[in-house]
């Protein structure tokens, strides 16, 4: 799956790659000290951290990295035994049977070297600011591209970039006053099975812009990216999922599908091979001349009354039109939550409001300080939780826009309150939040990437 930069990085059967983007003149790369004989100059991919694969809480102690001048990225491993290996790829080391190598260490590994490769490649912009790294090209002191010249009018990487920098300034909360929302107030995620809202701050693909231009949207954001967190009470009406995947029926003739063969042979092979297929083609049409002239017939009759259907209608018979059902796309998945909340005490009416109130501003969309511009609400990781860890007969989700929030104030058909003692007034009796959400990327196969191999098994999770 490509990460951090898809034109300049990429990972294929867990092999990452630094491409021509990031060589100099001589064809190494940029980015590295080291040969691939080399066992020095390996960088931490967790820097500082105390625990090793196997330990529990896991990490990455031990294991190290290096980007060779080819661009192949190379690993090495140290158990802390007095054993050291070398791996040439995410998929050699989780194949290793280094023990404590879980389903979650590969999406670690891709986590952290998303970081260092990004901090990396910062440190080297900084340094060399003639001779940036990544798809934005240096630029001079006058702002063109390094070698060339910007049309008048025309938006330089520059000034690209900053618009992006300032898409992070916008009116409106930032930090939120309770980080940890939860109802009731006593509930306990130990003992009870539960779902947890993260609210985190949506950043863009980018599109290729600068150094940083796709989103690795884990599953695990970090703590400080998490501006507050809201635990419920398992939804009401039911749980579940829909995978779907766009297929629709598509049709070819023989006559399109001669007129697409001989396109495409004048394109891959240019004139001469397109009237080499128009000419086999014409001969296969003409093989039976009779039906081929009845058939010319009863379109141009077709044609020159401005109705359809002759052939049915004369003979009983259609063209065939080799019907087949193609595959178009990816479909995005829709999420939909009840949940019926009835504040026992002020403390709990008080988390109620927060609650409701955190959901509709966090969705909500921000105003740029730019009187032109608007910047997208936040979005949400959503999970569901058991014993304090994610529900493995649950399914789960990717990253969510909230597209949809309703509130029924009352709920059981009639306006009623109750005083909770709170000099702010009447708290309702029951409030019903209906909540809507749609992924914001589609669910790939290698989302179900276990870190184990195809052959390996039982699954240990339903995955997405």
């Amino acid at each position: 799956m490509p990460f951090w930069n898809t034109t300049s990085t990429t990972l294929e059967n867990e092999q990452m790659v630094v491409n021509n983007t990031y060589k100099d003149a001589d064809g190494n790369n940029k980015l590295t000290t080291i040969t691939t004989t080399n066992s020095t100059g390996y960088k931490e991919v967790v820097p500082g951290d105390t625990k090793k694969i196997g330990d529990n809480p896991p990490g990455l102690k031990g294991l190290s990295y290096a980007v060779q001048k080819d661009g192949k990225i190379t690993y090495k491993y140290d158990d802390g035994m007095g054993t050291t290996k070398q791996f040439n790829s995410i998929q050699e080391f989780s194949n290793s049977s280094i023990v404590g190598y879980d389903a979650n260490t590969t999406k670690r590994i891709k986590d952290s070297m998303q970081k260092n490769l990004v901090a990396q490649t910062n440190d080297y912009n900084t340094k060399n600011p003639t001779t940036k790294l990544g798809p934005a090209a240096a630029t001079d002191a006058g702002g063109t591209a390094a070698g060339g010249s910007a049309a008048k009018g025309s938006a330089t990487a520059t000034q690209v970039q900053q618009l992006i920098d300032n898409a992070g300034k916008y009116k409106g909360r930032k930090k939120y006053p309770e980080k940890n929302l939860k109802y009731p107030v006593n509930m306990n995620a130990k003992l009870q099975d539960c779902m947890k809202f993260q609210i985190i701050q949506y950043v863009p693909s980018k599109l290729g812009i600068g150094a940083q231009n796709t989103t690795l949207r884990t599953s695990t954001p970090a703590l400080k990216n998490i501006l507050a967190t809201i635990t419920l009470p398992m939804p009401s009406g039911g749980i579940s999922d829909r995978n779907s995947v766009d297929w629709g029926s598509s049709q070819l003739n023989p006559v399109e599908a001669a007129f697409a063969d001989t396109a495409m042979a004048m394109i891959a092979g240019g004139g001469e091979a397109g009237a080499n297929a128009a000419g086999k083609n014409l001969q296969a049409a003409t093989a039976n001349k009779d039906v081929t002239t009845a058939l010319i017939a009863i379109k141009a009759s077709e044609a020159a009354v401005g109705g359809t259907g002759l052939l049915s209608r004369v003979a009983g018979l259609a063209v065939d039109s080799s019907l087949e059902l193609l595959f178009n796309g990816p479909s995005l998945r829709e999420f939909s939550f009840s949940f019926k909340m009835t504040p026992r005490s002020k403390k709990e009416a008080e988390m109620v409001r927060s609650i409701i109130r955190t959901f509709k501003q966090a969705m909500s969309v921000k105003r740029s300080q730019s009187v032109l511009l608007l910047k997208a609400p936040h979005t949400f990781r959503i999970s569901y939780i058991t014993s304090t860890q994610d529900h493995p007969y649950l399914n789960r989700f990717k990253e969510c826009a909230l597209t949809n929030c309703s509130v029924n104030y009352t709920p059981d058909g009639q306006y009623m309150s109750y005083d909770d003692s709170s000099p702010d007034g009447r708290s309702m009796t029951a409030y019903e939040l209906s909540l809507s959400f749609n992924e914001l990327e589609p669910i790939f196969d290698d989302d179900y990437d276990d870190g184990k191999d195809d052959a390996s098994g039982p699954f240990t999770n339903i995955g997405y």
